[in-house]
């Protein structure tokens, strides 16, 4: 196959920082290639290089692109010559329907009328090579994010697509989405487009690519083909994060202490659909230095259990019994669960977890301001103090604590959210799905924090659709299927097998 792209010699840099420094990356006409790195590394960078939003200029280095260089002044340019990028936060407009979305600047016209029939044929067309069934009337909103990604693909495809960028496409989907959405690149790249794709679910590489790029501190560290050597994880873990990781889960001495929580008849309705009951009968515990998994499949109800159990943050006509250390405790309320002991780190961090727009100091204090207040006034040279000693602990990567949390990489922003927490003082950590969305280097650490959170006596609640991280982490897994827990497995126990058998023979 021949080069379809070439990134030679590719150097940008910002005031103080260089983010890529002589970057490298050779694209084969009909192949897909995987991008992979550490966050922060400069994947994101070298495709806004590659598709013009950074333009020709504002870098150093050359673009050749289907045999001759290419300089994209912006989007538009890029797209004019087939290239079309899909971010990890779609570009779709929720109240517009499909039909609209895909044909979003790019109408079909007649006589410089909108073509509505043609616009639904040509929507229905594309969404058959998607996979999807729905109606071109259909608005954006109603669909789940698995097929709001296979939307994105469809307008990618309207616009004659040659070279799709994924930028962690499957970050957000459940199992079953993941597979279609791989299954879909394959079906493509039979059709002679070429794609690139961005995760750091390195399973997922090994599956669909031929060639993987790896980028560490914004240079090229190697080029692997499937077809010249064996793509190992450990390989491209290695090459990654600059040094061999043997254990991807660290050690740590399992012994459970105390009893810490206590959760009985937990109840949980739907808080919209009044009749849907969401949590049913809902029973466990954890001990002291544990960290006790929940398993199950997206729609399992393991995010309304944390929710519900968090100051009734999710859900209606909730009932049952918590106990903190043997003594009933009031979760009524964000702040009473604080109070009683509880934290809860979301699963969607940045909607949920940060303030974006506040800097990394004010973000870490937030959820104990009084720890850092005198008569109700805040100590800001306090609130310093506190921040540091966290940015510290937890390695945080930022030149200063006066950083805006939006310009930290995911791994560095769930160290944020895990500082804001623990600075509250919790007795019990809920934490739903800590490692999404970020590298395997800063996944390591994370794990690293979690076993000592259970040295010093912690509670933690893991959720995870990532199985080998239950099994690698966890002292005892529940299994939740359709808001009921169906099966509690030691570690000894617990197997993806196991685990899998509970769900679907319950």
């Amino acid at each position: 196959m021949s080069a379809l792209l070439e990134m030679r010699s590719i150097t940008k840099t910002f005031p103080g920082v260089k983010a890529l420094d002589e970057v490298n990356l050779t694209v084969k006409e009909g192949e897909i290639h995987a991008l992979v790195g550490e966050n922060g590394a400069g994947k994101s960078t070298l495709m806004k290089v590659l598709s013009g939003v950074y333009p020709a200029g504002s870098y150093d280095g050359e673009i050749h692109y289907d045999g001759q260089l290419a300089e994209f002044g912006d989007i538009a340019d890029s797209e004019r010559r087939g290239i079309i990028i899909i971010h990890q936060e779609l570009a779709l407009v929720p109240l517009l329907s499909i039909a609209e979305n895909l044909f979003l600047g790019n109408e079909l016209t007649k006589g410089g009328i909108i073509d509505w029939q043609g616009t639904f044929k040509r929507t229905e067309e594309l969404l058959k090579k998607v996979g999807l069934s729905e109606a071109p009337t259909t608005l954006v909103d109603k669909l789940g994010v698995g097929k709001q990604q296979l939307v994105e693909i469809a307008k990618a495809l309207s616009k004659e697509v040659r070279l799709l960028i994924l930028d962690e496409p499957t970050a957000a989907l459940s199992e079953a989405d993941s597979q279609a959405l791989l299954n879909l690149m394959l079906e493509l790249k039979s059709h002679g487009v070429t794609s690139i794709i961005i995760s750091h679910k390195l399973n997922e590489v090994r599956r669909v690519a031929d060639s993987v790029t790896v980028i560490r501190d914004g240079t090229t560290v190697s080029t692997m083909d499937a077809k010249t050597q064996p793509i190992t994880e450990d390989a491209i873990v290695r090459d990654m994060v600059g040094r061999d990781m043997a254990h991807r889960y660290p050690d740590r001495e399992r012994r459970a202490g105390d009893m810490l929580l206590e959760v009985t008849d937990w109840n949980v309705w739907h808080s919209e659909h009044v009749e849907r009951q969401v949590i049913k009968n809902a029973a466990f515990n954890v001990r002291a230095g544990e960290v006790v998994g929940i398993a199950g499949l997206m729609g399992s109800g393991r995010t309304e259990l944390a929710m519900s159990l968090f100051g009734r943050s999710y859900g209606r006509n909730i009932s049952g019994s918590v106990a903190i250390k043997g003594q009933p405790a009031d979760v009524s309320s964000v702040p009473k669960a604080i109070d009683a002991g509880l934290a809860y780190v979301t699963e969607d961090r940045k909607s949920l977890g940060l303030i974006l727009e506040e800097t990394i100091q004010r973000n870490i204090t937030l959820a104990n301001l009084p720890g850092v207040s005198s008569g109700g006034i805040l100590n800001e040279n306090e609130e310093t103090e506190v921040s540091e000693k966290y940015r510290n602990a937890m390695n945080i990567r930022t030149p200063s604590v006066f950083q805006k949390v939006m310009n930290l990489s995911g791994g560095n922003q769930q160290k944020v959210v895990l500082s804001k927490w623990l600075f509250a003082q919790p007795d019990v950590l809920i934490l739903d799905e800590p490692t999404r969305g970020i590298d395997v280097g800063a996944k390591f650490e994370i794990y690293g924090i979690i076993n000592d959170l259970s040295a010093q006596g912690k509670g933690v609640l893991m959720i995870s659709s990532e199985m080998p991280e239950l099994l690698g982490m966890c002292d005892r897994i529940y299994v939740m299927n359709e808001g009921a827990l169906v099966g509690e497995l030691t570690a000894e126990e617990a197997s993806q097998e196991r685990i899998m058998s509970l769900i679907v023979t319950e």
